[in-house]
């Protein structure tokens, strides 16, 4: 939630009257290349975040990481809150971001190894979805503090939103006290009995021998294939080969799905529409705070569209439905806002910002962070996440600071260039972006080491299919193996008391 509260709570404070009086070396329309770089400086610093759990995020596992990224968040939060000049609230911003790029670096990667195959998919857009009511939950509490008359013309219209960030984090760190950590990181550094711990845990099956039969295997998979990855190269350089795992290949493929989402111009949205709807539109303050409570409102609920979909659907579906529809959304906004003062055309406008929003909470939102985490492998997963976080992130910070300045130069130039970055996604995502639904992520290891090629989309859901089928036929016979083996030592154990 604070993930998405942080992305949604700065944009409408920029025009509030207190804000201006406070900062007004960024405000009224004065340099709005400092603007957007105070704004988007925070991306800076989760880029540089994302980065350090290349070292933490297996060093000191997913729940510890989290914890410490939650903390300092708490830091940057507090500077900016209380900040009286820009030079503070920019080093806040970069703080808090540091923070906050090493939690939304391990939180997808710690979920989808703590999911099970056939649910993974719904447990990572559970977790975007309250990413959205975050977004959400920003905008309405902008507009409630500029609407209030006790609030609006002083500095807690905008001090408040910002101080409001620590309470999720010291809410998250609460809760990482009760989390088990990731089974693969424990079998990684040898806990092999907490490993079994937490897998049990995580079971659904109620019958103690079947449970003990699926930990006894899932375990045995996950010990199996490290110690197969280990072999082929150790190094942590080993991202940056390929190998029969093809670990450039799928490093590659997890930085382009990130990079992706932020290159749809969905980050131009989510930070500037209440400036799109007051100085493009030319819509007032007030209706255009409450225009973008409802744009936060219906991003949230259409993310729960997704959730059931996801893991019927498959991945390749929703991606290339969200790509096309994000395209034509974003030629449509550009064709009307080129007619600022024609009210038809703003209302069209308006309409299509929400269809655009809703592309993308049902086609790139959620599945950002969840394939990478499914196309690495475990060897390399936790720096191959870190690095494309890290990607995700100066992408964020690219088009965060560039959109005041082609908004106030180039008009409705700026949509047009994010139609032309989504139509170049299309016949990416179809040749090149693997289905990865309903496999465990050691099946999606196999898919890549026996298919040689980067044109692996096309193929991908049958031949996962087959390696998907050959490993529960492996695994059946030998939970047949094992009850027979029980069976024996049951019987003897009945003629010896006998």
């Amino acid at each position: 939630m604070l993930f998405g509260y942080d992305q949604g709570v700065m944009g409408s404070l920029l025009t509030g009257p207190s804000f201006e009086a406070t900062f007004p070396s960024i405000s009224n329309g004065n340099n709005t290349t400092l603007q957007g770089f105070t704004v988007a400086v925070y991306e800076l610093g989760c880029a540089a975040g994302a980065l350090t759990v290349i070292i933490s995020g297996d060093r000191f596992g997913r729940r510890v990481t989290v914890m410490l990224g939650e903390s300092i968040i708490i830091v940057g939060a507090t500077l900016q809150a209380s900040s009286f000049g820009l030079t503070q609230m920019i080093v806040g911003r970069v703080v808090a971001g540091f923070g906050n790029g090493m939690a939304a670096a391990v939180l997808p990667t710690w979920n989808g190894e703590c999911s099970r195959p056939k649910n993974r998919g719904r447990a990572v857009m559970w977790q975007l979805n309250i990413n959205l009511f975050g977004i959400a939950l920003a905008y309405w509490v902008d507009y409630g503090l500029a609407a209030s008359s006790a609030t609006s013309n002083n500095g807690w219209a905008w001090r408040l939103p910002l101080a409001l960030q620590p309470t999720f984090s010291f809410l998250t760190i609460f809760l990482a006290l009760f989390l088990p950590e990731s089974p693969r990181v424990l079998i990684r550094s040898g806990k092999m009995a907490e490993a079994s711990d937490v897998v049990d845990m995580l079971s659904l099956k109620e019958d103690p021998d079947a449970r003990a039969m699926e930990t006894r295997i899932i375990v045995s998979m996950i010990e199996k294939n490290l110690q197969e990855d280990m072999q082929s190269d150790s190094r942590w350089q080993a991202i940056f080969t390929q190998g029969k795992p093809r670990y450039f290949q799928r490093l590659t493929l997890a930085a382009f799905i990130m990079c992706m989402y932020q290159l749809t111009g969905v980050n131009l949205i989510t930070y500037y529409v209440p400036i799109i709807f007051q100085n493009t539109l030319k819509l007032s303050r007030n209706l255009s705070l409450l225009i973008s409570g409802f744009v936060g409102l219906e991003f949230w609920l259409a993310s729960f569209i997704p959730i059931p979909l996801i893991d019927r659907l498959g991945r390749r579906p929703l991606l290339l439905f969200g790509a096309v529809m994000e395209c034509f959304s974003m030629i449509v906004v550009a064709a009307t806002v080129a007619y600022p003062d024609n009210k038809i055309c703003g209302y069209v406008a308006i309409v299509f910002i929400f269809i655009f929003n809703t592309a993308c909470a049902v086609g790139t939102n959620g599945l950002a962070f969840l394939m990478p985490v499914e196309m690495t492998p475990l060897q390399t997963r936790g720096k191959s996440v870190a690095i494309s976080t890290g990607l995700f992130w100066l992408c964020n910070f690219f088009v965060v600071m560039i959109s005041p300045v082609l908004i106030s130069r180039i008009g409705y130039g700026t949509y047009v260039l994010w139609a032309s970055t989504n139509l170049c996604f299309i016949p990416m995502i179809y040749f090149l972006v693997p289905e990865t639904c309903k496999a465990t992520l050691e099946d999606i290891d196999v898919l890549f080491e026996t298919n040689p090629t980067w044109l692996i989309g096309p193929i991908s859901k049958k031949k996962l299919a087959d390696i998907t089928k050959n490993t529960y036929l492996l695994n059946d016979a030998d939970e047949d193996g094992w009850k027979e083996k029980k069976s024996s030592i049951n019987m003897v154990e009945n003629t010896s008391s006998e």
